[in-house]
């Protein structure tokens, strides 16, 4: 069955970003396809950048590295989560490693990890998951693959950045591990000082704009389309939408698209976001709702029922339209939208 929404992936640049990315760090570049490869399809994203050479991929729960099925051979995975209570059986019958972030988690693994690798959370600055650095007695006799930290700040200056490397640096001292990994996308663009030995980079793959530093080398990768429902004539002093926030001064053309906040197209870009007919730019009208958006269409006499336009979606000039973050624009594309990988 046809859709009439449409979500267009390249894979050429999704693997050209990787390239980028992981020449610019230095190291080793592995890849963030957890959530759905952030919104766009993780089986896809998986098999496209193995092809490209990346050999490490991180997902954060044990549902998504299943789904992912048999691996690409060479490539390994590892589970940002760790292991909770309930966590062990599926660890137990999968080759992903998980991370451990907490004294708990170190405990479970060694009681039922029959002493297989795992890889390893370490707090320094974040607070959000990890073990904090005067726990790390806790590792002894652990097999870890990769030692891991997080950057709190690495998308702006931010003091904290120097200090987490610091203490990294001060941990990864103490702690044997194969390997060691503190950034993501933002931290990539900081200087190969934070590089060690793998990154982890996740947005910018899929063409998101970490820091000012990006723009000139990351290519965008997903373009969303919504097919036209219905061309209507606004007569001047009607209103259009919920709530009536717009009213036309003059008669407008407008074009219904397909598309509405269901989809991931939030209420943000209500009055806000864009459309494109061609090289025409059509300006969103009134409020987004749940599965449909006027645009004003004056400017493409020919567009009617059935045409395709293209939703500016840019991530960075969007989250600016939009005021939502470059992440939620992803992963909030819905499971309407047909997906295309070219």
């Amino acid at each position: 069955m046809d859709r009439p929404l449409r979500l267009t992936i390249d894979k050429t640049s999704l693997a050209q970003n990787w390239r980028t990315l992981a020449e610019r760090a230095g190291v080793p570049a592995g890849a963030a396809i957890k959530a759905n490869a952030y919104g766009l399809g993780a089986r896809e994203a998986l098999h496209t950048l193995a092809e490209a050479g990346c050999r490490d991929f991180f997902v954060s729960i044990w549902a998504e590295a299943e789904e992912l099925g048999p691996l690409p051979e060479g490539t390994n995975l590892a589970v940002l989560h760790g292991v909770g209570p309930a966590d062990m059986e599926a660890a137990s019958r999968s080759n992903a490693r998980p991370v451990l972030n907490s004294v708990e988690q170190v405990a479970r693994w060694k009681l039922a990890g029959a002493g297989r690798p795992c890889d390893v959370m370490i707090d320094t600055g974040m607070n959000r998951l990890g073990l904090r650095p005067e726990e790390v007695g806790a590792l002894d006799g652990l097999a870890i693959d990769t030692l891991h930290s997080h950057l709190a700040c690495a998308d702006e200056d931010h003091a904290l950045n120097g200090t987490q490397l610091q203490r990294f640096r001060e941990i990864a001292g103490s702690v044997q591990a194969r390997r060691y990994s503190l950034v993501n996308s933002a931290g990539i663009y900081l200087g190969r000082d934070y590089s060690f030995d793998l990154v982890r980079p996740g947005l910018a793959l899929y063409g998101g704009i970490p820091r000012d530093e990006a723009q000139a080398e990351i290519r965008q990768v997903a373009r969303v389309e919504a097919q036209v429902v219905q061309r209507r004539t606004i007569r001047a002093g009607e209103s259009c939408g919920y709530g009536a926030t717009f009213v036309a001064e003059a008669d407008v053309e407008a074009a219904i698209l397909n598309v509405g906040y269901a989809d991931g197209y939030l209420r943000g870009f209500s009055s806000r976001g864009t459309a494109f007919a061609g090289e025409f730019a059509l300006p969103v009208l009134g409020r987004v709702s749940m599965d449909l958006i006027a645009v004003d269409c004056d400017v493409a006499p020919s567009l009617g029922e059935g045409d395709w336009v293209e939703i500016d979606y840019d991530l960075r000039t969007a989250a600016e339209a939009s005021g939502l973050s470059q992440y939620e624009l992803l992963t909030t594309l819905g499971s309407r939208f047909e997906r295309r990988w070219v």
